[in-house]
C-alpha cells in the first residue's frame, strides 16, 4: 500500500518539526497511522487478505514502539501527537 503523494505531503506538513523534516518520530507515527487506517478499511472488503494483515500488524508494532520512544524522550510531544491523531483510548 502506497499513500498518494499529495496525502503523504499533507501529513508530513502537519507533523514536521522543521522545514525539511521527514523522519522525526512524530512524522513516522502520523504516516504509519494513515497506512493503518487505510488497511483497516481494506480489510472490511477483503477479509481473507492475510498477507496484508501481517504487514498491518508489523506497522502497528512499529507505531507502538515509536510512541513508547516518544513518551520517554518528549512527553509533551507525545501528548500532542495523541491528541492530533485521536489515538486516545
Amino acid at each position: 500500500m502506497v499513500l498518494v503523494k499529495e496525502k503523504k505531503n499533507e501529513v508530513i506538513d502537519n507533523f514536521k518539526v522543521h522545514s525539511k523534516d521527514t523522519g522525526s518520530p512524530s512524522v513516522q507515527i502520523a504516516l504509519l497511522t494513515e497506512k493503518i487506517n487505510y488497511l483497516s478499511e481494506h480489510f472490511k472488503v477483503h477479509h481473507k487478505d492475510f498477507h496484508s494483515r501481517r504487514g498491518l500488524l508489523m506497522m502497528i508494532g512499529k507505531r507502538r514502539r515509536l510512541l513508547t520512544y516518544l513518551k520517554k524522550a518528549d512527553p509533551k510531544k507525545y501528548e500532542e501527537i495523541l491528541n492530533k491523531l485521536n489515538l486516545r483510548k
